[in-house]
Formats: C-alpha cells, sequence, structure tokens
C-alpha cells in the first residue's frame, strides 16, 4: 500500500471513533504522510464572553489536524506535548483552516506544526506538537 492510501484509510479509521471531531463541526479537507489539513467553520456555540471564537475550540481544531498528521503511517501515536500561540481573534462565521506538517521524526518521537488561517489566509494560531509512537496500529493493514 502506498504513503497516501495508508494515510486515507488511516484518517478514515481515526475518523469513524472520533465523536469529539465531530462534535465540534470539523471536517477533513486533506491527508497525506506526515500531514493533514481540517476546517472547520466558527459557530455561535463556538464563541466565548468576548464574541470570539473560544481558544480551546481553536486548540481543539490545531490538535486533531496534529493527530491526523501524526498517525498517518499507521503507527498508533499520541501527544507528548502540544503549544500554542493565538496571533489574531476567529470570529463567527470565519472558516478556519489547520494546516498539520510533520517537521521532524526521529525513532518514535516526533515533532508536527500546524497553522491554523481563515479563509483569507489570516493567521489565528501557530501550535508545535511533540508526538510518541505507542504499541499498535490504527487499523489491521491485512484486512
Amino acid at each position: 500500500m502506498d504513503a497516501k492510501t495508508r494515510a486515507m484509510r488511516t484518517a478514515d479509521a481515526m475518523w469513524a471513533e472520533d465523536a469529539a471531531s465531530k462534535a465540534l463541526g470539523m471536517k477533513i479537507v486533506e491527508v497525506d504522510e506526515g500531514r493533514a489539513v481540517l476546517h472547520l467553520t466558527v459557530a455561535s456555540d463556538h464563541l466565548n464572553g468576548h464574541g470570539m471564537c473560544h481558544g480551546g475550540i481553536i486548540f481543539s481544531l490545531a490538535d486533531s489536524a496534529f493527530a491526523f498528521a501524526c498517525n498517518s503511517r499507521n503507527q498508533a501515536t499520541v501527544a507528548q506535548h502540544n503549544t500554542i500561540s493565538y496571533l489574531a481573534p476567529a470570529r463567527l462565521g470565519d472558516t478556519l483552516i489547520a494546516t498539520a506538517t510533520e517537521v521532524g521524526l526521529s525513532g518514535r518521537s516526533g515533532i508536527t506544526d500546524v497553522s491554523v488561517k481563515t479563509e483569507d489566509g489570516r493567521a489565528i494560531a501557530v501550535f508545535r506538537g511533540a508526538s510518541r509512537a505507542v504499541k499498535g496500529h490504527v487499523f489491521e493493514e491485512g484486512i
């Protein structure tokens, strides 16, 4: 199986069990080995008391993109730690695009950067995630 097909099958298997990302309104747009793009349109139930998209929603979007990117090789992988810097507010109706790109992988440890932007390219946040491969796979490849 080629890398793109493996990434897509992994994403399909993960998405089937990912109630949180679905409940928040995320959509997977693209996956490949070490890369994932997710979208989320800011809805009224994503807003905080300032009328801006809640930082936890933005973090969740970035974290989900991170998860799909670092699991794309069908090796079960979890977060070790993540950081996020918020650059600008997102507003009701904005479509946020989280683009996760693996920037380093050594043994069981990886680093993945995620940019969160609006459709018009306005930077909302940058996220860096450290991952660790664990025992197991997302799906059985022989099936």
